[in-house]
């Protein structure tokens, strides 16, 4: 391998090697800073969270949450929403239990009905286009597969390099005896 070739295979090899940490921290490390990636799903907060985004959201207390404030939550067992708060209901009886009101952005109706504070997952913090798309691939077959081969090859390209190195200066030292 001439130098040249092996400088850019170098370079190129740690900009993919780069890419895939970044996208492992953006994918998985950010838990570790206790915030929770989801993808957008639907259209329903358009403009602000873009079908396809992951948006990054962070526990919060729910008393401090206000009319305005976007908040992810459960909306029934099976699906996770982000919409936003139209209305703080505070229950007469227990002051402690508060439920919202809540509305896509995009949505021309409030949802059916309150979102209990028990429901509540946390808040956005911020979000990255397009990124979602990506997480919902690698985390099912096949985009699982090509993940794990994708990084198996990587691991290859990172060290394939050093075997031909060694080939190399064995077939040089036999040439100078």
């Amino acid at each position: 391998m001439g130098h040249m070739m092996k400088k850019i295979w170098n370079v190129t090899t740690s900009i993919l090697v780069g890419f895939v940490i970044l996208l492992a921290v953006a994918l998985v490390g950010v838990r570790l800073i206790g915030l929770n990636p989801y993808v957008v799903l639907s259209g329903s907060m358009e403009p602000v969270y873009h079908v396809g985004s992951l948006i990054y959201v962070k526990d919060v207390d729910y008393r401090e949450l206000e009319v305005g404030d976007a908040i992810t939550f459960m909306l029934n067992e099976d699906t996770v929403a982000t919409h936003r708060i139209m209305e703080v209901l505070v229950d007469e009886e227990d002051p402690e239990t508060i439920r919202y009101i809540t509305k896509g952005d995009a949505n021309d109706a409030q949802d059916g009905s309150p979102v209990h504070y028990k429901n509540v997952i946390g808040k956005p913090v911020f979000t990255i286009p397009y990124l979602g798309y990506i997480s919902n691939y690698i985390q099912n077959p096949p985009g699982l597969y090509v993940a794990i081969a994708a990084g198996a090859i990587l691991i290859m390209l990172v060290f394939l390099p050093d075997l031909f190195e060694n080939d190399e200066k064995e077939e040089t030292e036999k040439s100078k005896k």
